[in-house]
């Protein structure tokens, strides 16, 4: 993941540079998301998988996006062909989403508890969130029962654990010490 991570990164930057710069983040998001579901595509991955040509391979590509790309994001394209790495698409996508994320100032958190959260709850848990992490918080719940009780929530790299469990194993840990 991470080698796929240093191939997206350089294409997810400037792809998020020139599309602040044109006042086209929401445009470059949903074409960026689309081609990201074209190249998930079955049929799609054994093309990309073939000795096909990078303009050939280009030209396809292009074919199959139509109208859903502009005339700069076919310009991506033919690039990523040319260096092979059109099936890095997902992940440029992803991390172009977490670019514009950092640059809306939000950040999607994923809370997992062990009982549905209250509206009440889910209010608070998202001003305080909110507030330690000096951002716009959109909260997305689950429930897991196996849980007990608390829960476990997750922010990018932070992720806060009070569940039953994560207090043992954070006890034991201490007590090996």
């Amino acid at each position: 993941m991470s080698e796929l991570t240093t191939v997206a990164r350089p294409y997810a930057r400037a792809a998020f540079e020139f599309a602040v710069d044109n006042n086209k983040i929401d445009a470059w998001s949903e074409m960026l998301f689309f081609t990201a579901e074209v190249v998930k595509n079955p049929t799609m991955v054994k093309i990309l998988t073939s000795d096909k040509a990078a303009q050939e391979l280009a030209k396809l590509f292009i074919n199959v996006c139509e109208s859903q790309l502009d005339e700069n994001g076919q310009n991506l394209i033919k690039i990523m062909a040319e260096n092979g790495r059109l099936s890095v698409l997902p992940r440029v996508a992803q991390l172009f989403a977490e670019l514009e994320d950092e640059h809306k100032k939000q950040i999607d958190i994923t809370v997992v508890s062990a009982y549905a959260l209250s509206k009440k709850q889910k209010d608070e848990l998202c001003k305080s969130l909110e507030k330690r992490l000096a951002r716009k918080v959109n909260l997305n719940c689950s429930i897991d029962k196996a849980l007990i009780t608390g829960m476990v929530i997750t922010a990018g790299e932070l992720v806060i654990d009070s569940t039953a469990k994560g207090q043992l194993v954070r006890l034991s840990n201490a007590l090996q010490s």
